[in-house]
């Protein structure tokens, strides 16, 4: 394979990768819906770390699991932030996470 057909295998990955952050960013959108009715906080670290756990247990590379934890930090906290934003609540307290509910 040339260069420019993994370039181009990379670009389609991309692009498929961006669809799935985007439906995930849906589904977190219902559940800060969700999560606001029934009076829960937008940041449940318990939670958090069930899905850390549950992706690094799924790896099976050639990424290494730091890797993986920092990329899923980053997915839950962009998360975090989304849901902060679609309930008008800030997101630098903890505070936060209870108000208007």
């Amino acid at each position: 394979m040339t260069l420019h057909e993994y370039r181009r295998l990379i670009d389609e990955t991309d692009a498929q990768l961006l669809a799935l952050l985007n439906r995930r960013a849906e589904l977190v959108i219902a559940i800060a819906h969700l999560k606001h009715a029934q009076g829960l906080p937008v940041h449940i670290p318990a939670r958090e770390m069930e899905v850390l756990t549950q992706v690094i247990a799924s790896n099976t590379g050639p990424l290494d699991d730091q890797a993986v934890r920092r990329l899923f930090e980053s997915i839950i906290a962009e998360s975090r932030r989304l849901e902060h934003r679609v309930l008008g609540t800030p997101e630098d307290t903890p505070a936060a996470s209870h108000e208007g509910r």
